[in-house]
């Protein structure tokens, strides 16, 4: 299959890209290239690409492309929080034009990840795909809007697909510290103390970005008409954890350290736990190799490998909001998020 995968270069598309590789794909890659100066550990798998800004997007680059897998966003709430304006304007309306681009273009498949994190605040036992979301951040309600109106061009020449991912984590060329389970285990390690900034109350289900992207390889290789118009949540119903949960494992794997609340610490607003049997029934070829202690072990060695320190992961090269704002304030980008014309 010849596929566009948006968003290559960034923290889950550099882990995708080789796995789809390896499933005999032919892969072109679509990037600003925002982050190039956020590469943390190993190397990135090189492939065709266009460096192009998600909101630049023609029907003539989408020529010729079987399936287009999109992960460009900006990526979590404090980013879209940021300007929400702006999170609209990427994650809504240039991912719903890119959709209606793809299909004037002849794209056959359309797989876009969404977010378990539509579900926001839930006082439901556990949440499936059927239940009503609730977004409570701009990011969360820019992915919700995607799907609202990419499943509205769904026909016989067209198939979206939608996967509500899990909160990521796990080790990758471009590392994101701003995901819970990455950030404990940097805390832990560079301190020695697993840093709680809420009450540890809170539910969250989290995967592994290897399963994120398996995930994506079994909806791109199911029967059509089993995955057309179709939503997902991605990840495992027993990887549902408390933060605090979360902590007592972080602090089982890194050496010497132990479990502290940050000051001022109250509740997180955004609990909810999923329930994954839809994607396990549908796709049963979808098979999760990760699970939370395995992924801290992963982080840990990741970690220990770069030799990272305290001030590099709390810094801006590898804290998205931070390192636009370090862009912006260097004017090589503008406030739109947009190169200059000199970069």
């Amino acid at each position: 299959m010849r596929i566009l995968v948006t968003g290559h270069l960034g923290y889950i598309g550099t882990v995708m890209v080789p796995l789809l590789q390896v499933e005999g794909h032919k892969i072109t890659g679509l990037d600003s290239d925002i982050f190039k100066e956020c590469t943390f550990l190993g190397q990135i798998q090189e492939v065709p690409f266009i460096r192009k800004d998600i909101r630049d997007v023609t029907a003539s680059d989408l020529k010729g492309f079987d399936s287009v897998i999109h992960l460009a966003a900006l990526s979590n709430d404090p980013l879209s929080d940021f300007d929400p304006e702006i999170t609209y304007d990427i994650n809504y309306r240039a991912s719903v034009n890119l959709a209606k681009h793809a299909k004037k273009a002849g794209v056959q498949r359309f797989l876009f990840s969404s977010s378990c994190s539509v579900y926001g605040e839930s006082s439901l036992d556990i949440i499936t795909e059927d239940d009503k979301p609730n977004p409570i951040t701009p990011y969360a309600e820019s992915k919700l809007l995607v799907e609202r109106d990419v499943s509205k061009l769904a026909d016989s020449t067209f198939s979206p697909t939608f996967l509500r991912s899990a909160t990521a984590y796990g080790a990758s060329p471009k590392l994101r510290f701003d995901l819970v389970v990455n950030n404990l285990v940097a805390w832990a390690y560079t301190s020695g103390v697993v840093l709680l900034k809420s009450d540890g109350l809170a539910w969250r289900p989290i995967v592994h970005i290897e399963d994120i992207s398996r995930a994506f390889i079994a909806a791109l290789n199911a029967p059509r008409e089993i995955v057309h118009n179709q939503i997902f949540n991605v990840g495992l119903t027993e990887e549902n954890y408390q933060i605090r949960e979360l902590a007592k494992i972080v602090k089982e794997t890194v050496p010497n350290s132990r479990v502290e609340y940050a000051k001022g610490s109250g509740p997180d607003k955004r609990s909810y736990k999923v329930n994954f049997s839809k994607i396990a029934r549908i796709l049963p070829q979808f098979r999760p190799k990760w699970r939370a202690r395995a992924g801290a072990k992963q982080l840990y060695e990741a970690y220990v490998a770069f030799g990272l320190k305290g001030d590099e992961f709390e810094g801006p090269r590898y804290k998205r909001l931070e390192h636009l704002m370090q862009l912006i304030t260097s004017n090589k980008i503008g406030p739109d998020l947009r190169w200059k014309m000199d970069h």
